[in-house]
């Protein structure tokens, strides 16, 4: 379990860097799955698989809006590779990753809203713009989730890890307004409806293959290009805890899985409890 300091640091900063909770097989078996699944040769499919250079549809928020992307640049993503992959299931539902889930949002039940990998290839890995990731689920409330990032290589600066704003989690919906310079560092189009005393400064979040890396879903966030010879896979499971709500405002590619009604708590298949107290 996570200690009093660890909470303390989640709760000032947004995010907190996890312990290594996979050793090398673990991660291996997943490396193999996920081959497995973008090849085409999973018996199940995943929700959605797709290069997100491409994304943007009328009822998707395009976080490249303030990025400039070469043709060749890609960054592949496959959301609920659990649906297609026990093995990713079992990653999905590992223990010490839902309880201390469970630690950061303050709930005794845990359900997957959904996980999603992400994977910048060698060279052509593109950026992920600056983000922060409640927004873009315009079909839950309240922004109470938490995201268990695991890196299947070393994350690391020269690869494209993920950069994060500290305290940003505090100061609202902000997505609109979120941008970037030339190189990567985030940016408010409009500073003066920050917070007062609102720090817009970015550290780099650097995690080891295996290791967790835990962040709240109002944190900003992003990760530039990967022009290493290093690959960047990792799997991300973003959890909510028992008492978020079906609130729809748009669409989203989960919503087609929704077997509940406006207003009440997002149960059923599709959204499966991975931890619960009592």
């Amino acid at each position: 379990m996570l200690s009093a300091a660890q909470l303390e640091e989640f709760e000032n900063n947004g995010f907190l860097k996890g312990a290594v909770i996979l050793n090398d097989d673990e991660v291996e078996a997943l490396r193999n799955e996920l081959d497995l699944v973008m090849e085409g040769k999973s018996v199940k499919r995943p929700v959605l698989s797709r290069n997100m250079k491409e994304a943007g549809g009328k009822n998707e928020s395009n976080l490249y809006d303030n990025m400039k992307m070469s043709v060749n640049e890609k960054v592949v993503q496959i959301v609920n590779i659990w649906m297609a992959s026990d093995v990713f299931f079992k990653h999905a539902s590992h223990p010490r990753l839902t309880e201390e889930i469970a630690q950061l949002c303050k709930t005794d039940t845990v359900r997957i809203w959904h996980d999603q990998i992400q994977y910048k290839p060698p060279v052509s890995g593109g950026p992920t713009g600056w983000h922060q990731d409640h927004p873009l689920w315009p079909i839950i409330q309240p922004a109470d989730l938490v995201s268990a990032w695991v890196a299947l290589d070393d994350a690391v600066i020269e690869n494209g890890c993920m950069w994060m704003v500290p305290g940003s989690h505090k100061w609202g919906n902000h997505q609109k307004y979120l941008a970037s310079t030339p190189d990567f560092k985030p940016y408010h189009k409009q500073p003066e409806l920050l917070p007062e005393g609102a720090v817009v400064e970015a550290v780099p979040f650097e995690i080891k293959k295996g290791q967790v890396g835990y962040h709240h879903c109002m944190t900003w966030h992003g990760s530039p290009h990967n022009r290493s010879q290093l690959k960047r896979r990792a799997i991300a499971v973003h959890y909510m805890p028992g008492h978020t709500r079906y609130e729809p405002t748009s669409n989203h590619v989960m919503h087609d899985y929704v077997e509940v009604k406006p207003g009440e708590i997002l149960t059923g298949e599709h959204f499966p409890v991975v931890f619960g107290r009592g």
